[in-house]
C-alpha cells in the first residue's frame, strides 16, 4: 500500500523551520526542568508509600485530603483512577511524599492513611486494595539504572550504526534519539506529570522506535548513494525520504492511534507509560525527517568546507 506517490518534497529546504521547531520545545522543556516543576519523579525514584483505596461510593477528593491533613499527613498526592471507558471506579491513589517515608520505618506510611481516613473520612467505607511501598535508597538506585539503561542503549546504538553504515550515521541516529527524549521527558515537566517506572519502560520503547525509522531511511540514502555517485547526498536525501514516506507514515500512523486509544481508555494507571508514547511516537517519527537526515547533509557540508570528500560513502556491510 501506497500512500504518497511520486512525493516530491523538499524537506532539507524547510530545514530551518525544523529547527526552530526543536528548538521551541526543546528550550522550553529545558527551562521547566531547570526552574519551574524539575523533573517529577514518581514513587519509584524518590521514595514513598502508594496506598490504592476503594470507596462503595464515588469519593469526594477534597474530603479525603481534608481527612488527611487533619491527622497531620500534608502534601499526600490523590489520584483517581478510572476504568477502561473513562468512568469512575471509585478508587483513589493516595501518595505519600518522600518525607513520610524511611526506609527503617517505611510501613508507617500505611498506617498513617489507614489512621486518617478512618479517623476523618465519614462519607463511606472503603478497604485497601494494595500498598506499594519503595524506600528512598532503592528509589535513588532504580534512578541511577534508569538512567544507565537509556545511556547504554544510545552507546550501542551508536555503536551498530557505525559498523552498520558510518560513524555520522550512528552520530546522526543518535542525536535524533536524544533529542526525542528530551523533549518527551520536557513534555512531563511541563504538564507536571510524574516519571515513574513504566515511563522509563516507555522511552526506551520509543528510542527503539525511532532508531527502527531512522535505520529506515539511512538505508535508503545508502541505497540511492550507491546508484547516484553525481547526484548531491541533498537530492539523495530528499528523495530517499520521500521514498519511504508512506511506510513512515503508515507504521507511525496506526501505532500512534493504537497508542492514543491507551491514553484516552487505558485510565490513570496507564497515563503516563501511554503519554510518553504517544508524545515520543509523533517526535521519534519526526526527528527522523527533520533532524537525523539534515545532519548528514550538515556533515558534508563541513566536509566540503574542510576541502575533504564531498559525499558520503556508500558502506555496505552484510546483514
Amino acid at each position: 500500500m501506497e500512500l504518497f506517490r511520486n512525493a516530491d518534497i523538499d524537506w532539507l529546504g524547510k530545514k530551518w523551520y525544523f529547527l526552530g521547531f526543536s528548538l521551541i520545545f526543546s528550550v522550553a522543556g529545558i527551562l521547566s526542568m531547570l526552574f519551574w516543576h524539575g523533573i517529577p519523579k514518581g514513587v519509584d525514584f524518590k521514595g514513598g508509600t502508594l496506598v490504592y483505596v476503594k470507596f462503595d461510593s464515588t469519593p469526594n477528593e477534597d474530603h479525603i485530603r481534608q481527612a488527611m491533613d487533619a491527622s497531620g499527613v500534608h502534601g499526600a498526592r490523590i489520584t483517581r483512577i478510572s476504568d477502561v471507558f473513562g468512568k469512575s471506579a471509585n478508587e483513589e491513589v493516595i501518595g505519600l511524599p518522600e518525607s513520610q517515608t524511611a526506609d527503617a520505618n517505611h510501613d508507617a506510611g500505611r498506617a498513617q492513611v489507614l489512621s486518617a481516613l478512618g479517623a476523618n473520612y465519614h462519607d463511606s467505607a472503603f478497604t485497601v486494595q494494595q500498598v506499594e511501598i519503595v524506600g528512598p535508597t532503592a528509589g535513588k538506585q532504580l534512578q541511577h539504572e534508569a538512567w544507565y539503561a537509556t545511556a547504554y542503549s544510545l552507546l550501542g546504538m551508536l555503536v551498530y550504526l557505525w559498523f552498520r553504515f558510518e560513524l555520522i550515521y550512528g552520530v546522526a541516529a543518535v542525536a535524533a534519539v536524544f533529542h526525542d527524549t528530551l523533549i518527551t521527558v520536557g513534555a512531563f515537566s511541563l504538564i507536571n506529570q510524574e516519571i515513574t517506572l513504566t515511563v522509563i519502560a516507555a522511552i526506551l520503547t520509543l528510542i527503539g522506535y525511532s532508531m527502527n525509522d531512522t535505520i529506515v531511511v539511512f538505508d535508503r540514502i545508502r541505497e540511492n548513494l550507491a546508484g547516484s555517485r553525481r547526484e548531491s547526498l541533498a537530492d539523495v536525501v530528499n528523495r530517499s525520504i520521500n521514498q519511504t514516506l508512506s511506510r513512515t507514515v503508515i507504521s507511525s500512523g496506526l501505532t500512534f492511534l493504537t497508542v492514543l486509544s491507551l491514553y484516552l481508555f487505558g485510565g490513570e494507571v496507564l497515563h503516563g507509560f501511554s503519554f510518553a508514547l504517544v508524545v515520543g511516537i509523533l517526535i521519534g517519527t519526526y526527528s527522523s525527517i527533520a533532524v537525523a537526515a539534515p545532519m548528514l547533509v550538515a556533515y558534508q557540508d563541513w566536509r566540503q568546507k574542510q576541502g575533504k570528500a564531498a559525499t558520503l560513502p556508500a558502506k555496505r556491510v552484510k546483514a
